[in-house]
């Protein structure tokens, strides 16, 4: 199954970044390979609109689940249309992440954890 985890680094290794639309970087991971790839998050520094941008960049990588910190309501209701499981609260290295969401540790959740906004400082 293809996840997406999102992160402050483009390995393994790197922290769960806790923003979602405008975290730094997507980790695209395949869980029964284990093979993955960094992408520079292209909306990062969007003036507006990161986390429907964001949440259109995942649903095109045909990905099934996306491991967060936090999700805005615009992303949220994104994902949620394109079908894909939204998990929040993940924090630690995204290969943690990825070990606790194999064993069903980390559950999905029903709406938005933040304001729209959250992350840009304002």
């Amino acid at each position: 199954m293809r996840v997406c985890i999102t992160s402050q680094g483009d390995n393994v290794d790197s922290d769960v970044d806790p923003r979602f639309g405008r975290c730094q970087y997507f980790i695209f991971m395949d869980t029964e390979s284990d093979d993955f790839q960094a992408v520079k998050n292209p909306n990062m520094d969007s003036m507006g609109g990161a986390g429907i941008q964001s949440g259109q960049v995942i649903a095109e990588e045909n990905v099934k689940v996306v491991l967060t910190g936090n999700v805005g309501p615009n992303a949220f209701k994104t994902l949620s249309v394109a079908g894909v499981e939204v998990i929040i609260g993940v924090s630690g290295k995204v290969s943690e992440a990825i070990e606790k969401y194999k064993k069903g540790e980390l559950k999905s959740t029903d709406g938005p954890s933040v304001d729209s906004h959250f992350g840009t400082g304002k």
